[in-house]
């Protein structure tokens, strides 16, 4: 598959730069996912024992699943829904937290050359309904944590044939225990194209309707440089695994769950609410060496304990950090506090984990996403489809072949059932992110927001991540959002959305404070004009800030003023 060589100590310029050149995909004709992140190990007499998942609940209940465990049950699984009616080709929808029942549906449905549908439990009715019906999903697999949702809907989804609950009861529907008793725990698999489709998920839709995109199984192989990357050269010897986020979205499923089961390793599922005590605890139990947190987990984990190492006994080696810029404070922040330097990368559920850092290999500069990784041809690109100047703002985009003309496993192969936002997603053979940056001399690609984030105030081009990066570091705030505020003199004014930390009381004084920290350190013109104080920033279910609330609400609020 994809392999990267690694030297001890190496010049990391030239190691860089003879890592990208010298990189070519292997991309087997045939290839399953379920097959090399389960089965494979299942069958290894050494290897079936292992642990594959160790699973916790909020209440303290635990559970652990080897590899041999995890292909059982993803065999009974299959066998119940083959019994169903579930054939190649078909939508098998899941609505299930970090539990080994995840993984096992996982494996269950792509060893059959089903669809997998991953959906999250945070769903409302109303998008859980979209979803169901757009896919013509024919089963759906819930735990309690989505059945109050599906309950309201079902009756509005009849594409949906077989629903299974799993401790959870709903009208018509098949227990997963009981219906799997009688089953025999062996199936044949079927055998894949490595292009054929393995995983729909609909986007966040954070600029419209969420759209489905449609993975094959070669996006693991695309992914695998990433990992392997940004986890300080995953694997090694007793490498663990975490992180909190949902297996549901891009960054669980394809970030974390199956390329750490791809190499053999163990992951924590854990089933509770994010918190950085939690986080702590969880990575001190488990020996965590390799973690994913979002930028916005690292704030909260980096106001809750200045110096955790001295409470915590943790065996962290590396971190990748997504989904928002970490800002050098948080960046340095990880560098002193826990010892890792962290690997902030960039990517898209359409192609995944494209850019990034790998600080053993090459210098993480704070506040970069980085470089290309291996394999992958990236650029900065005007409207037109040209590469912009070095240092100039443009659309990160990445390119259908890698350096060598050959075509990159990591694409999407388009979205489900809608051919023209496919094609609107490319500019030739440039598909683009409709995210901005700027490239350095050196390769470092420097996030300027999504397109739709920027904005001018008073002629000047604001990038909200700046400014959010500078008001983090004041002690007294927890997380910070920068939106247009309409203005009939300057166009726009610079707002601040702010939530303070806890025990910190809001006050005019503090927001005077607030701005002149910021006009301290940016330009005269990035301070916030105006700072509004709230309990909890809108957030996608994959952790995103969502920008585009807030400035709606802004845009609304000034057109009754």
């Amino acid at each position: 598959m994809a392999k990267l060589q690694s030297k001890k100590n190496p010049p990391q310029d030239s190691h860089y730069d003879a890592l990208y050149q010298q990189f070519q995909w292997e991309v087997p004709t045939q290839f399953n996912i379920a097959q090399v992140c389960s089965q494979r190990w299942a069958d290894d007499a050494e290897r079936r024992s292992k642990i594959a998942i160790y699973y916790e609940d909020a209440e303290g209940n635990t559970e652990t699943l080897s590899y041999q465990d995890l292909q059982r049950r993803a065999n009974l699984l299959s066998q119940l829904l083959a019994a169903q009616g579930v054939r190649r080709g078909d939508v098998v929808a899941c609505i299930l937290p970090q539990r080994p029942e995840t993984a096992i549906t996982m494996i269950a449905c792509l060893q059959m050359g089903a669809i997998a549908m991953p959906l999250s439990f945070l769903f409302g009715p109303e998008a859980l309904e979209y979803r169901l019906q757009h896919s013509e999903a024919v089963a759906l697999i819930i735990d309690q944590s989505g059945v109050d949702a599906y309950q309201e809907i079902r009756h509005n989804c009849p594409a949906l044939q077989t629903v299974i609950t799993l401790d959870c009861s709903a009208d018509g529907a098949l227990d997963w225990h009981s219906a799997v008793s009688q089953l025999a725990d062996h199936f044949d698999a079927v055998a894949t194209l490595a292009h054929d489709p393995a995983i729909l998920i609909y986007t966040s839709g954070t600029t419209g309707a969420p759209k489905g995109a449609l993975i094959p199984h070669s996006a693991l192989i695309g992914n695998l440089t990433g990992f392997v990357a940004s986890q300080n050269w995953f694997p090694q010897k007793n490498d663990v695994f975490w992180s909190p986020a949902d297996w549901a979205w891009t960054g669980g499923l394809m970030d974390a769950l199956l390329p750490t089961l791809y190499f053999g390793k163990p992951i924590v599922g854990y089933q509770g609410r994010f918190s950085a005590e939690t986080a702590y605890y969880l990575m001190e139990k488990y020996a965590v060496t390799n973690t994913f947190l979002f930028p916005t987990a690292l704030k909260l984990m980096m106001k809750a304990s200045l110096a955790p190492r001295e409470k915590y006994n943790l065996k962290l080696r590396a971190i990748m950090s997504a989904g928002e810029a970490v800002g050098d404070a948080v960046f340095t922040w990880c560098q002193s506090a826990l010892g890792v330097t962290p690997n902030e990368m960039f990517g898209q559920t359409e192609m995944n984990y494209i850019v990034g850092n790998s600080n053993h290999q090459w210098p993480a500069k704070p506040g970069s996403m980085g470089r290309a990784y291996p394999g992958h041809r990236v650029a900065v690109i005007d409207d037109a489809g040209k590469t912009v100047a070095d240092g100039e703002i443009g659309e990160v985009a990445v390119h259908r072949c890698d350096i060598h003309g050959h075509a990159d496993p990591v694409f999407f192969l388009g979205y489900w059932k809608n051919p023209d936002a496919t094609r609107s997603k490319f500019t030739g053979d440039w598909c683009r992110t409709g995210d901005l940056a700027l490239r350095d001399a050196d390769g470092y690609l420097w996030y300027q927001g999504r397109a739709d984030d920027m904005f001018k105030a008073a002629g000047y081009r604001i990038g909200p991540s700046e400014i959010e990066n500078c008001l983090v570091k004041h002690p007294a705030v927890s997380n910070a959002v920068v939106v247009p505020k309409p203005d009939k003199e300057r166009g726009n004014l610079v707002k601040a959305y702010v939530v303070l930390c806890s025990g910190v009381t809001a006050s005019d004084a503090l927001i005077a404070e607030l701005q002149t920290h910021v006009r301290g350190k940016l330009a005269p013109y990035e301070y916030p004009k105006e700072i509004e104080f709230i309990d909890a920033l809108p957030m996608t279910t994959t952790g995103k800030v969502q920008r585009r609330v807030l400035r709606l609400q802004e845009e609304e609020r000034a057109k009754h003023h």
